[in-house]
């Protein structure tokens, strides 16, 4: 399914708290479900979960671009880039789960790897190691580059760079 016209990025702002908690917490859903917590434990951890996520990305990816995905002016999900010098950081991209298996990630970082493709910079990404999009990337030409047994760093290099010559 091709996304719908009304996609659109804007910039994160005060107001939209709430909403990014939301999305967060439904990313952390299917990985704490096995614990067996309460609603309560599951919120307590994910609120400060959440808090350092945030804290953590504003400290190091404080030139990036925050925005939040929009369709026909709803939020539906976050995209947070920030570019270097020698490379394009997908810091995070995530979607409400009514809203994944669409083909609407697909899209927005096809637009993130063609700014790679025309400036001639890799795009990279950390996600882990258990995570289902690892499918989508490594179907968009990620390949993994360091990480541990969690965290992947992932590598999109520009087509026709050397990275692909051999």
């Amino acid at each position: 399914m091709n996304p719908p016209d009304t996609l659109t990025l804007r910039p994160v702002n005060a107001d939209d708290h709430a909403f990014l908690y939301r999305v967060y917490a439904s990313t952390r859903v299917d990985e704490l479900a096995p614990l067996g917590w309460s609603q309560a434990q599951f919120d307590a951890f994910v609120t400060q979960q959440f808090a350092a996520q945030s804290a953590h990305y504003w400290e190091h990816y404080n030139t990036g671009r925050f925005c939040v995905i929009e369709n026909a002016g709803e939020p539906v999900g976050r995209l947070y880039v920030d570019r270097w010098a020698d490379q394009i950081r997908i810091v995070d991209i995530a979607l409400l789960p009514e809203y994944r298996n669409r083909g609407w990630g697909t899209a927005l970082l096809a637009k993130v790897l063609a700014e790679g493709e025309r400036d001639g910079l890799p795009v990279t990404i950390h996600v882990e190691s258990f995570n289902p999009a690892q499918r989508l990337y490594q179907r968009l030409g990620f390949r993994r580059i360091s990480g541990d047994d969690v965290y992947w760093l992932l590598e999109r290099a520009p087509v026709g760079s050397l990275q692909h010559a051999c």
